[in-house]
């Protein structure tokens, strides 16, 4: 019996649970290897055994499957933020450089999840229906709302909303700058050949120093 048959008869809900798992899983490789614009559905079937109509009788679209990875890449992401010690920062706004680079950096380490952030608004939101959308936005604010928390609980003076845009910043921020962390083989090789610097590298200082501007400037108005 074909993997397919086997996916198709699939109906108690664990078994429809596992299908989702199944599939969320070969996506999640096939992200980690490469961009998620070069991921197709028909990628996903290979990976998996089963025919787009399969997937998408577990997923309405290509780009639902994508959001669910990303809420899951987030929470996890939260999760190793919420355990990272703060790096030891020197100078004046100590705490807020410290918050800043934790940020960056345990975002820097999850390219998955820098990729989907920079094609969600712009790409993954675009092609789903009203219930998972409704859905996915609420998810997403609780895991802004979780940032936020982490924001206060490091910098009390902040306000809730303070803390709740740079929340938002951290996002946006990323979304601008992960592209240009990934260029194409000839953009790589003319920067090379300019002595630019790394991407990736530069990506990492990038979001660094625009998370600690957004902190600094936060917290520079709560003391005003």
């Amino acid at each position: 019996m074909s993997s397919t048959a086997r996916f198709q008869r699939a109906r108690r809900p664990e078994q429809v649970a596992a299908r989702r798992e199944a599939i969320l899983d070969a996506a999640r490789d096939l992200l980690a290897d490469g961009r998620s614009a070069d991921v197709s559905l028909g990628d996903i079937g290979s990976r998996t055994g089963l025919a787009k109509s399969a997937l998408l009788r577990y997923f309405g679209t290509r780009e639902a499957i994508f959001l669910e990875i990303l809420d899951r890449e987030w929470r996890q992401w939260l999760d190793i933020l919420d355990a990272s010690p703060l790096p030891l920062c020197g100078g004046p706004w100590a705490t807020e450089r410290a918050l800043a680079a934790a940020v960056a950096d345990t975002l820097a380490q999850r390219p998955v999840l820098c990729d989907l952030i920079s094609v969600m608004a712009g790409v993954l939101e675009r092609n789903i229906d009203m219930a998972f959308a409704r859905d996915f936005k609420q998810r997403a604010a609780a895991n802004t709302d979780r940032l936020a928390d982490l924001t206060v609980a490091t910098l009390p003076a902040l306000s809730a909303a303070a803390a709740q845009q740079f929340a938002g910043a951290a996002f946006i921020i990323t979304a601008g700058l992960w592209p240009y962390a990934r260029p194409t083989d000839v953009v790589a090789a003319v920067s090379a050949q300019m002595g630019l610097p790394d991407p990736e590298e530069a990506f990492r200082a990038n979001l660094r120093a625009g998370l600690v501007a957004q902190l600094i400037g936060l917290s520079a108005q709560a003391g005003a």
